[in-house]
C-alpha cells in the first residue's frame, strides 16, 4: 500500500527551527512532484513548498521564501521541509503530497496525501 508519512513536527519557540520529513512507501515517489502545504486552526489548506522530481525547480509560498526550503533525496524515497526563523503564524498542522502534474500549487492538483505532523511555534 502506497503512502506518505510526515514526521518531525513539534513545539519551537518563535525564532526557532525544524526539519520536517516526509517518507514514501510502497511506490517510488521519485518520479513525482512533491509537496508541502499546512492547515491552520480554522483556515483551509494552503501551499507552501514544492519541488520537481530532479530538484531543478523549486516553489514556495511568498510568506516562507528565505525560511523554508524543501529538498528531496531520491535515492531514500523522502521528501524534507527545513524551516527556520518560526513564527507564530506557522504554525499548523504540516503535510506531504505527490502529484505528476509538475508546477502546480493547489490542493486539487495533488493525488497522494500524508497525514500530516502538527507544529506549533510559541511566542
Amino acid at each position: 500500500q502506497e503512502q506518505l508519512v510526515e514526521s518531525g513536527g513539534g513545539l519551537v519557540q518563535a525564532g526557532g527551527s525544524l526539519r520536517l520529513s516526509c517518507a514514501a512507501s510502497g511506490r517510488s515517489f521519485s518520479g513525482y512532484y512533491m509537496g508541502w502545504f499546512r492547515q491552520a486552526p480554522g483556515k483551509e489548506r494552503a501551499f507552501v513548498a514544492a519541488i520537481d522530481s530532479s530538484s531543478d525547480r523549486l516553489y514556495y509560498k511568498e510568506s516562507t521564501k528565505g525560511r523554508f526550503t524543501i529538498s528531496r533525496d531520491n535515492a531514500k524515497n523522502t521528501v524534507y521541509l527545513r524551516m527556520t526563523s518560526l513564527k507564530p503564524e506557522d504554525t499548523a498542522v504540516y503535510y506531504c503530497a505527490a502529484t505528476r502534474r509538475v508546477g502546480v500549487t493547489t490542493e486539487r492538483e495533488f493525488e497522494h496525501w500524508g497525514q500530516g505532523t502538527q507544529v506549533t511555534v510559541s511566542s
